[in-house]
């Protein structure tokens, strides 16, 4: 854990924020105590909903790696991450995750996504935004072929 990091991250979130480039997030990926990524907020700069800080910072460093996965690696984020940024980081699998902000603290200024976590414990037809399957038995006939693929790269 550094507090060095985590200052880079806010240092980060305050200047997006002043040059009017994204809302107040801001992350680095650090691996074996360097910095090799950051990320800010660029949703609306960049007209993405999948945006947030902690993406930019992961797709980065993943860039950076040359790998789909941040092993070894630590993600110092300026405030907890949404559903959307914790499903990233789960599949990038990084060692550890610190943040500053909490989602409470967040939501006190319009950033509040407890809703999603509400929606996705409802049943699929009640819903704010409607979810019907279609065409499953077509779908499936990918995944055979995946198991099969002698040069598959497991993720």
């Amino acid at each position: 854990m550094s507090n060095r990091h985590m200052a880079r991250a806010i240092e980060l979130s305050i200047e997006n924020v002043s040059s009017g480039r994204g809302g107040p997030f801001a992350a680095v990926v650090v691996k074996d105590g360097q910095i090799i990524a950051e990320g800010t907020n660029q949703v609306t700069s960049l007209n993405d909903p999948t945006a947030h800080a902690e993406i930019v910072a992961i797709r980065e460093a993943c860039r950076a790696l040359k790998n789909f996965q941040l092993t070894g690696c630590e993600i110092y984020t300026t405030c907890e991450p949404c559903p959307m940024c914790i499903g990233a980081i789960y599949w990038a699998r990084p060692a550890c995750v610190y943040f500053a902000a909490t989602a409470a603290d967040a939501a006190q200024y319009g950033f509040d996504d407890s809703f999603i976590p509400e929606e996705l414990s409802r049943p699929l037809g009640d819903r704010k935004i409607p979810m019907t399957q279609i065409m499953r038995e077509e779908a499936l006939v990918a995944f055979p072929l995946w198991e099969q693929k002698p040069d598959k790269v497991k993720y």
